[in-house]
C-alpha cells in the first residue's frame, strides 16, 4: 500500500481490535504489497487489512474455518473474537492469531512436503467453488498485453512472456491428470515454521487445479519428496509459475522489494528454457 493508505489501514485495524476489547497500542508490520499484514501489541493478533473492494476477504476466512476443521496444517483466526470480515473506514480486516516462528525458521523439505500433502489431503474433503488454475494465468496474460500497466516491458520480452503464459497454460490445463483444490501459492513466504508444525497462511489465491501446480511454488528439493507428482507436469508448471511471477514483478504498482531484479532475471529463465527446445511435457 502507498504510505497514506497504509496509515489508514493501520488505523483502522487497531480500531476494530479495540472496539473488540482486545488491547492495541503498539504495531508490527509484517507484509506490505496490494494488502497490508501487522501484528497487534500487546492483545499478540495478527491483523490482515485490504481495500474494501477486496471481497476475497469474505472467501479467505471461510475457507481457513473449514480447512481447520479439516484439520489441515493452516493458521487459525483468533479465536478471542468472532470469525468474520470486519469494516472500518474504506477497508476490510480479518483477525488472527499470531504464532511465532521457531529455528531453524526455514521449514525442512521433507516436512515442507508433508505439510503441503496434508494440507491437500485436507482439501479434498473441503467443497468450495473457487476459480481454475487457468484463470490466475489468464490474469497474468491481461497484464503482460497491458502497456499502460507494464510500460517498462520491451516488445521483444513482452512477446516472449505472452508466448510463455500462453504455451504453458495450455500444456499444463491439457495434460490429461487430476486436478483438485490448491492453496494456490504455497511458496516459503506462506509457509510458517511455528511450534505447532509448520502451518500455510494466505488463501486468498486458492484455485483449482493438478497438485503439481502448488508444488511448483515449493523449493526444488521440496518436490523430490512429494509422492505421486508427474515429474514432467511439474517441471512445466515450475515454468508457468516462474512467467506468472515475472508478469506480476512488471507492474507499474507492484511493490515487491527487488521486485524490478526479479522480473528481468525471470525473463532470462523463461528465454533459457526456450532455447533448450520450447515448451513440452516430455523432458
Amino acid at each position: 500500500m502507498r504510505a497514506a493508505e497504509a496509515v489508514r489501514a493501520v488505523a483502522a485495524a487497531r480500531s476494530i481490535a479495540v472496539s473488540l476489547g482486545l488491547a492495541a497500542d503498539d504495531v508490527t508490520v509484517l507484509h506490505d504489497s496490494n494488502k497490508i499484514t501487522v501484528r497487534l501489541l500487546p492483545c499478540d493478533v495478527v491483523a490482515r487489512v485490504a481495500p474494501a473492494g477486496h471481497q476475497v476477504a469474505r472467501f479467505e476466512v471461510d475457507l481457513a474455518r473449514r480447512l481447520a476443521a479439516s484439520g489441515c496444517p493452516v493458521a487459525r483466526l483468533d479465536p478471542r473474537v468472532e470469525p468474520r470480515v470486519h469494516e472500518r473506514d474504506g477497508f476490510v480486516v480479518t483477525l488472527w492469531t499470531f504464532h511465532a516462528p521457531v529455528p531453524p525458521y526455514e521449514v525442512p523439505p521433507r516436512d515442507y512436503a508433508r505439510a503441503l500433502e496434508r494440507l491437500h489431503a485436507g482439501m479434498r474433503r473441503v467443497d468450495i467453488p473457487v476459480p481454475h488454475f487457468t484463470a490466475r494465468v489468464e490474469q497474468a496474460r491481461r497484464l503482460v498485453a497491458d502497456h499502460d500497466r507494464t510500460p517498462e516491458l520491451g516488445g521483444p520480452d513482452r512477446a516472449l512472456l505472452a508466448e510463455a503464459l500462453r504455451d504453458l497454460g495450455r500444456l499444463v490445463a491439457g495434460h490429461g491428470g487430476g486436478e483438485q483444490l490448491l492453496h494456490g501459492e504455497p511458496h516459503p513466504g506462506n509457509l510458517l515454521a511455528t511450534a505447532r508444525g509448520p502451518l500455510f497462511i494466505d488463501f486468498e489465491t486458492c484455485c483449482r487445479g493438478p497438485v503439481e501446480f502448488d508444488v511448483a511454488h515449493a523449493p526444488e528439493a521440496v518436490g523430490r519428496h512429494c509422492e505421486g507428482i508427474d515429474a514432467d507436469v511439474l517441471r512445466a508448471c515450475r515454468l508457468l509459475v516462474t512467467a506468472m511471477v515475472t508478469a506480476w514483478r512488471w507492474d507499474r504498482d507492484d511493490r515487491f522489494p527487488g521486485g524490478r531484479r526479479m522480473g528481468v532475471e525471470g525473463l532470462g529463465r523463461i528465454r533459457s528454457a526456450l532455447g533448450r527446445g520450447g515448451f513440452d511435457l516430455r523432458g
